[in-house]
């Protein structure tokens, strides 16, 4: 008999057929209402409008949003993304539909008109370890539930990218950038939304909604299920979304990561 896994402990999920132990519940924590106006990231204290990434950087997405603080649901994404738990998808698809049919600041009022979602790439070397790619499965869930078309034809990856752990940010994101692949003209003149896991200080982002827009679209903005903390003394190490992610779960880990 199947036994669905909860998404944050990773127990037999209680009550039976639920997707997330009641007890669960509460553990992952909001990004909250007072959020970077740019990309999303909580912020502490008032008055202020952008995260100190958002302030010292120009971004080649329009805007962006998530649902929850990294470091509060950073167990169950480590085992969804590297563990094989892709059923952990349904909760936390379901999860970012919400936030997107839910939300009522202007960033979720322009990805509610995206005119279709585009899952984040990952390179078939990646994809062949893993067996899924677990943007895409978000994807196609926020599309079930929101109705927004999910297209995975539009934006692809290449070979893995050189080691990034000495790149500046700017050297990350060029680097990033040469290993993606706009398919055909289906973006021009269009609003698209890209989906990812995590977001930290935009590199990926940058360099997907970089290529989208040298191939048209009109407009890219971005949903992610967490995102990181709004660190102004995080440094150039945590600009890439997988190494940041990798080191928060395993701090003893300084190895190279290609992502």
């Amino acid at each position: 008999m199947y036994v669905q896994r909860c998404a944050v402990c990773d127990d037999p999920a209680e009550p039976f057929g639920a997707l997330v132990c009641s007890r669960c519940r509460t553990i992952p924590e909001p990004v909250g209402d007072h959020v970077c106006e740019k990309c999303g990231k909580p912020l502490d204290g008032e008055g202020r409008l952008v995260c100190s990434d958002c302030a010292g950087a120009s971004h080649s997405f329009d805007r962006g949003a998530a649902v929850f603080r990294y470091r509060s649901v950073s167990g169950g994404m480590f085992r969804f993304k590297y563990q094989g738990r892709a059923e952990y998808a349904e909760w936390y698809g379901a999860k970012m539909a919400e936030r997107l049919l839910n939300g009522r600041n202007e960033a979720m009022e322009r990805l509610r008109n995206a005119d279709f979602i585009i899952p984040v790439p990952i390179s078939s070397a990646k994809l062949l370890v893993r067996g899924y790619n677990q943007a895409a499965l978000l994807a196609r869930r926020v599309s079930q539930i929101t109705g927004i078309p999910v297209r995975e034809d539009i934006l692809g990856r290449g070979n893995d990218t050189k080691p990034m752990k000495y790149m500046s940010v700017p050297e990350r994101r060029q680097n990033l950038k040469k290993a993606l692949i706009v398919y055909g003209n289906d973006v021009k003149s269009k609003v698209t939304m890209l989906i990812d896991d995590i977001y930290t200080t935009g590199a990926t982002m940058d360099a997907c909604a970089g290529v989208l827009k040298d191939a048209g679209a009109r407009e890219v903005h971005f949903l992610t299920l967490a995102i990181g903390a709004d660190v102004p003394d995080a440094g150039p190490e945590a600009a890439d979304e997988e190494t940041y992610a990798q080191r928060r779960e395993n701090p003893a880990d300084d190895q190279d990561v290609r992502i």
